[in-house]
């Protein structure tokens, strides 16, 4: 019998053309850096060029090999972000004559072969529900790790590393997939359970007391990043995580209300017991007092400089090249959006943005096209995950929130943060590539298929409730008490008119 199909298109070609123009836009970008540069193009250019060329089309190929139904736009974004990252990297590299474009060139390497061992390795995201509570013990080892003594090690006051013989390593970046695909695996095998009525507060349906021990959980880990760890961005960005999931798989507002509460409560104690995080209010405050802005810790030059790069680029930027990345403190990671304000311009930098929405919003649509719970929470912690980041980044840089100190997804120089951002766009991929893959309708199963019906069946039948047995009884009984009845009814039927004739 022949499999009835539909016939959804690949659409590999499509990613093929864009991501030509997203390596155009790159190594252009990187040629006028070059260029600027007393005019000469330097072997970083070749360089830089060729290994992100040869990785996109690796990517390229393996999705055509084992995803080829997946989203065709995220690759090509992902790449023009990269690239333009690793050029304004190297303009900064110009301009303070460091050489962090090199070590920005071998993480991107090695992070798009971690995608690449991601789709090759997974292939299906569903398997991954199986590890629900791996993944929430290897979140809390990576978590650990900075804090064990010989292993981690402080930078800028947050102790968020470990040494791995000569580099470095910021485990926390991975644990923010970790803890979303523990937060998706809970939430879609528990949600009937966090569903159950409690207290009814006007419009708004509360929760159990009971049920609040998810959500108490992620606060107290976010609280221990931050106190433990002084790491404000990583503390924001876990329990913002767990807040968006937790209202995707139950659609109630009161768990946003229950949420910004334990935030509040949060905020209080820590502008006012924790010394790192009243430095980052007061600088964001008082930002152009002259006090602040010459102390020693927790000074506000950053944002000062920042802020006047992006009033001296406008609407149209310097140019590549031709601005004063020197002037801003931590310019190739924190405070590379400022730079690149700076050079591109409102103009410019609305486009960066552009594709970050673009990037998030692919990521939604695959989560509304799965079919599974489980990728559907996956899919928006994820996008959420990447939306966060670059709504703290952004507002920090101009000033709307403190500075945190997370760094732009793809775009600033580190290896950490790049490895974890394109395994999360690995399992985007998966994702969007079994949402648009042909549904099997008729025809013989293949094993993998095999086995997902039986997992299913399975919790069918848990989730089942059982029917009340049909009682037997004995056919000669039956035809005795009915015909017992029909006597009782004969002689009950007579006895009226006996009585009515005496009246």
């Amino acid at each position: 019998m022949s499999n009835i199909q539909t016939n959804p298109v690949p659409r590999r070609n499509l990613e093929l053309v864009l991501l030509f123009i997203a390596l155009v836009v790159s190594i252009g970008a990187n040629w006028m850096v070059g260029i600027a540069n007393q005019n000469q193009i330097d072997q970083k250019f070749i360089a830089q060029g060729a290994v992100l060329a040869g990785c996109a089309l690796v990517v390229h190929v393996v999705l055509r090999i084992w995803a080829k139904y997946a989203d065709p736009f995220i690759l090509p974004v992902v790449v023009t972000l990269n690239g333009l990252g690793l050029a304004m990297i190297h303009r900064v590299d110009n301009a303070i004559n460091t050489d962090a474009a090199s070590s920005q060139l071998m993480y991107t390497g090695v992070a798009m072969s971690a995608a690449v061992i991601t789709l090759w390795a997974i292939r299906d995201h569903r398997i991954l529900r199986r590890g629900t509570y791996i993944f929430l013990a290897a979140s809390v080892l990576l978590l650990l790790l900075p804090l064990i003594p010989g292993v981690g090690m402080e930078i800028n006051g947050s102790r968020i590393w470990i040494a791995v013989g000569p580099f470095t390593f910021q485990p926390g970046e991975i644990a923010k997939i970790t803890l979303a695909l523990f937060f998706a695996g809970y939430l879609s095998s528990n949600r009937d359970l966090i569903l159950l009525a409690g207290r009814k507060i006007g419009p708004l349906q509360f929760p159990r007391f009971r049920d609040m021990g998810p959500m108490l959980i992620a606060w107290a880990v976010s609280i221990g990043v931050l106190v433990f760890q002084r790491d404000l961005g990583s503390s924001v960005l876990f329990f913002g995580l767990f807040m968006a999931m937790i209202y995707v798989a139950t659609g109630r507002i009161s768990w946003i209300v229950i949420g910004l509460g334990l935030v509040a409560v949060a905020g209080v104690f820590a502008v006012n017991f924790m010394n790192h995080v009243q430095l980052r209010v007061d600088a964001w405050i008082n930002a152009f007092d002259p006090e602040i802005y010459n102390r020693q810790y927790g000074s506000s030059r950053q944002i000062v400089q920042g802020l006047f790069g992006l009033g001296t680029g406008g609407m149209t930027g310097t140019g590549l090249g031709e601005g004063s990345p020197r002037l801003v403190p931590l310019a190739n990671s924190d405070m590379i959006v400022a730079v690149l304000g700076e050079e591109l311009g409102l103009i410019g930098i609305s486009a960066i943005i552009m594709l970050f929405v673009i990037l998030v919003s692919r990521g939604i649509r695959a989560a509304l096209g799965t079919r599974d719970g489980f990728g559907k929470l996956l899919a928006t912690g994820l996008s959420f995950t990447l939306a966060l980041q670059c709504f703290v980044v952004i507002g920090g840089v101009t000033r709307l929130i403190p500075l945190t100190g997370l760094t732009t997804p793809f775009m600033s120089a580190g290896g950490s943060a790049l490895l974890s951002n394109w395994i999360i766009v690995a399992l985007l991929l998966l994702v969007s590539h079994n949402a648009r893959r042909p549904v099997t309708t008729s025809g013989p199963l293949t094993a993998d298929e095999a086995l997902r019906v039986k997992e299913f069946n399975q919790r069918s039948a848990l989730d089942a409730t059982p029917e009340p047995e049909p009682v037997r009884t004995n056919s000669s009984k039956d035809k005795t008490t009915q015909a017992a009845a029909s006597s009782s009814k004969n002689n009950s039927g007579s006895k009226p008119a006996t009585e009515g004739g005496k009246a």
